[in-house]
């Protein structure tokens, strides 16, 4: 075979080195070219981004022709909404807040421009503490002599919970008003691990800690039946009563209406019940707004809760500040945190900033959390504690406040939860999966070489020994027993006192109160008042402090979580629900104080 080599010369070598110069040089100025257009280009978005956000801050005086505050309340209500301008120009939906909600129907309260508000009830979904919340401040605005109307094409059961407080409701004439009472389901997956070949090792203190029974059993224990049946019935006569005293009826009608399955009937009993005053289309509810606000216009003017944001009046700024502090979500490790809505390690930082701020005199941290990680619970207990010795900490409890949600919430100078608020389930709890049935069933076969004892704890692909399971049962028994003394520290009560009304046992807020876990009933505005006194401060400032600090980090997260979401979606549609139950049976692993389950009464 003859081989052929082409001999190039030093003058062409110096040419193509030449052209390979030129060429990436040419290569290197448009790329930076690109880069420099895309800077300035991203810069101009945030500018005008930017500037956007801030004429949404502009005050905003509102005019005679729009003199009614139409609320939407239609999905979700969080305690605060990302206020990322990324976000609320490329999200389809705007997210309800429990603070923009309340602020906007004070605002309303405080212009004699705005007649009344009118309640246009969607599918709202939240707790009844938040509801019972709006419920005082709607109460609180009707006092200045305003009207209140509210309107549904269908009422949910928070809706009309919340609709309820108006001076006149009303219903459309084909639907439907879905007051049925509470019920709670718990799923269990025993028989579906049995059947793949998993045992999942269960290791827990606390009699009523009913958060692993879906994993070892197929029913309620006696005692979580208990638990359940107490804080449910407590909720919803609170909830029939609320209704029976705005729509001057009794709770036997309302529960009779429930009982007898009227809500499937003709609307028209709702009407005899008492419950609604009319059955009448949107633009008729509208024109009966219109009349009481004295508005002379062909279609209805109004300012819907943006608007309200911005009408608030201008308030005198002191130096001296209460912070309000939000921790919403299940309490995670940062680093297996993977949705915006939780709790992490991050909330210290936080703290401490507001610990070495001296213009903060005093800090409200608002909690809405079921637990979850044992271990990041007591970091934030601590520095709760620390910041306590500075300046006065008040816990503001929302919807849910229990298990790890009470952990970083007993060390406070003082606890508000409201009457229906879940708290309380002080116990802890661990669980460990043993994979060593499927592994039989796939024909899946491990061998371990291993220094010491205890190298491979938590090897999926065998039972555990009994040495590895007295090890982790003492570590739980430990981990309640410090639960326990930051408990009874935090409320001055005996280590005993506290564990006869722990053992994972679920509080409403009313109950807890009795109790001696929460120190007074109401909402965030009574966690302010106690911040203040407790302060001494007479002149101050209200402050929100938000843990997101990176605009285009926050936003380039949520959309990538949103993406993943929807891609599942569209992967394995109907199938997508128990993914998601999966993944919170995944989250579950390890040490946890979490409450039994998500308890959403509405």
């Amino acid at each position: 075979m003859r081989i052929f080599v082409n001999k190039i010369s030093r003058k062409d070598a110096n040419d193509m080195k030449q052209f390979f110069k030129i060429m990436f040089a040419s290569m290197f100025g448009v790329l930076l070219a690109m880069l420099l257009l895309t800077f300035i280009g991203s810069s101009f978005l945030v500018a005008m981004l930017l500037s956007l956000g801030s004429e949404s801050n502009m005050p905003y005086t509102p005019k005679y022709d729009e003199s009614v505050f139409t609320l939407n309340l239609n999905g979700l209500v969080y305690e605060e909404v990302d206020n990322n301008p990324l976000t609320m120009l490329m999200s389809e939906n705007t997210a309800l807040s429990m603070k923009d909600i309340l602020s906007s129907i004070k605002s309303a309260k405080e212009h004699n421009t705005i007649k009344g508000i009118y309640l246009d009830m969607g599918l709202f979904l939240t707790g009844t503490a938040n509801i019972d919340a709006i419920r005082r401040e709607l109460l609180d605005f009707k006092e200045s002599g305003k009207f209140v109307v509210a309107y549904a094409d269908n009422y949910t059961q928070a809706g009309y919970y919340l609709a309820s407080v108006a001076d006149e409701v009303y219903l459309n004439p084909l639907g439907t008003l879905s007051l049925t009472g509470f019920s709670s389901e718990t799923m269990f997956y025993k028989g579906l691990f049995q059947k793949v070949g998993v045992e999942m090792m269960v290791f827990k203190v606390g009699k009523y800690k009913g958060a692993v029974e879906p994993f070892i059993g197929d029913h309620l224990s006696e005692e979580n039946r208990e638990q359940i049946t107490s804080y449910q019935q407590g909720i919803w006569d609170n909830v029939t009563n609320g209704i029976a005293t705005s729509r001057g009826i009794t709770s036997l009608e309302i529960n009779r209406f429930a009982d007898e399955g009227l809500f499937m009937s003709d609307p028209t009993k709702a009407i005899e019940s008492g419950l609604i005053d009319g059955l009448k289309y949107r633009t008729e509810v509208e024109k009966v707004v219109m009349e009481k606000a004295k508005q002379k216009s062909v279609t209805m003017k109004s300012l819907d809760i943006s608007k309200m944001k911005r009408a608030k009046k201008q308030e005198r700024v002191y130096r001296n500040k209460i912070a309000v502090l939000y921790a919403e979500g299940t309490i995670t490790p940062s680093a297996l945190s993977y949705a915006s809505e939780s709790i992490t390690e991050k909330l210290t930082d936080e703290l401490i900033k507001l610990q070495d701020d001296e213009n903060v005199k005093a800090v409200v941290l608002r909690v809405n959390s079921p637990g979850g990680s044992a271990f990041v619970s007591e970091q934030i207990w601590k520095q709760v504690v620390e910041l306590k010795k500075i300046k006065p900490v008040v816990v503001s409890m929302g919807n849910v406040a229990a298990s790890g949600g009470y952990y970083i919430s007993c060390g406070a100078s003082k606890i508000v939860a409201e009457p229906t608020t879940l708290t309380g389930s002080i116990g802890i709890f661990g669980i460990f999966p043993n994979a060593s049935g499927l592994f039989e069933k796939i024909a899946l076969t491990t061998d371990v070489v291993k220094t010491n004892n205890f190298a491979d704890l938590g090897d999926l692909s065998r039972p555990m020994t009994q040495e590895e399971q007295a090890l982790i049962q003492s570590s739980i028994e430990r981990g309640y027993e410090i639960f326990l003394s930051r408990c009874a520290e935090g409320r001055k009560m005996s280590v005993e006192a506290v564990d006869s009304i722990a053992q994972g046992h679920v509080w409403t807020g009313s109950q807890a109160y009795q109790l001696g876990l929460v120190d007074e009933l109401g909402g965030i505005d009574k966690a302010i008042e106690l911040a203040v006194d407790l302060s001494g401060i007479i002149n101050y400032t209200i402050i929100d402090v938000s843990t997101s600090t990176d605009m285009f980090k926050s936003f380039l997260e949520k959309r990538i979580e949103e993406s993943k979401e929807s891609m599942l979606k569209d992967l394995i549609g109907d199938e997508y629900e128990y993914f998601r139950t999966l993944r919170q049976v995944k989250s579950t692993y390890g040490i946890q104080a979490r409450i039994p389950y998500d308890f959403n009464p509405l």
